[in-house]
């Protein structure tokens, strides 16, 4: 039985001496190597994974937080291995570095499904499938609201960007559609570029020791919510007024339920959504190739955008994260 009590904090990993002690035949074991625990996105996918591949539903899940070290995933990744398992679900820290421990999966041939960010590697066969979000469309969705809130005699646009685990997919591609969107608008700035690792304590530290030297800017560009929600804390503390009737606009990615709490009531300008629901999208993939079919290596999930004028109480009741 898989500790739930412990799982989002601690993780939980059993070991076996063999697998005919360890496993019922008729579940698929499914090893899931999971970033850890820094924000309400990641806890909201984590229990997404654990929903999804639970006993009821034809799975043995070893699960492991790798508590936001990629040698905790290495680690995982081999215990998984050498317990034998059916598949390894992977929700990588950073893009790079995973040739080596993948490549051993491959060679004790057992598939690798990542999710949510991406693999780097040359020989794209070292796993199986990824399924997650275009965090670089992401991006551009934030891009167009601003060009479109922001015409282009608006006299200069100044932005902070705060961003998210450097490495990781979402920080990359997000910041790759925010710095491409400035190259194109002269009389938009990036004041500052502070690393805010996802976590909402870092989000309020680094911009509230920003704050102390700041001239000042217009728009906050905030790769996760829960950063977002430490530079409010900062932004409020400094007495900067922020959201539909404030100085400062903030965009915030993710758009977990309490970030649209915080876009209907007006703190909050854009929410941009990054669906971390992949439970089911993995337990489909499992049964199409536990069924010999072929799904196609990249899913992309589909996503849209709220604002303070668009949203409404019904969808913020509705929401699941």
């Amino acid at each position: 039985m898989l500790c739930l009590s412990s799982l989002f904090v601690s993780g939980c990993s059993l070991f076996y001496s063999s697998r005919e002690e360890k496993y019922d035949d008729r579940l698929v074991v499914v090893g899931f190597s999971q970033v850890g625990s820094e924000s309400d996105w990641r806890l909201a996918n984590t229990a997404s994974m654990v929903g999804a591949l639970r006993e009821e539903n034809g799975y043995r899940l070893l699960f492991d937080n790798a508590k936001q070290k990629q040698e905790n995933q290495y680690l995982a990744i081999r215990n998984f291995i050498q317990q034998d398992v059916d598949y390894i679900v992977l929700a990588p820290i950073s893009e790079t570095g995973w040739e080596s421990v993948l490549r051993e999966a491959k060679t004790a041939g057992i598939p690798v499904i990542v999710v949510d960010r991406q693999v780097s590697v040359e020989d794209e066969s070292l796993y199986q499938s990824w399924v997650g979000s275009d965090f670089y469309q992401e991006g551009r969705m934030a891009v167009s609201w601003m060009e479109e809130t922001f015409p282009e005699n608006t006299k200069t646009l100044r932005i902070l960007h705060l961003q998210g685990t450097e490495g990781a997919t979402a920080q990359i591609m997000r910041s790759r559609a925010l710095e491409e969107a400035v190259s194109r608008h002269e009389n938009w700035s990036i004041e500052a570029s502070l690393k805010g690792e996802f976590t909402e304590a870092k989000g309020y530290e680094v911009v509230r020791d920003f704050l102390k030297s700041s001239t000042g800017f217009d728009v906050l560009y905030s790769e996760n919510d829960n950063m977002t929600f430490g530079a409010m804390r900062a932004l409020e503390e400094a007495g900067i007024s922020f959201g539909e009737n404030g100085d400062v606009k903030i965009i915030s990615f993710d758009a977990v339920k309490k970030a649209l709490e915080l876009c209907l009531e007006g703190k909050i300008n854009l929410c941009v959504e990054c669906n971390p629901l992949h439970g089911p999208r993995v337990d489909r993939l499992i049964k199409a190739y536990e069924a010999g079919d072929s799904p196609q290596k990249f899913s992309y999930v589909e996503e849209i955008c709220f604002t303070c004028d668009t949203i409404t109480q019904d969808m913020v009741d509705s929401r699941e994260y």
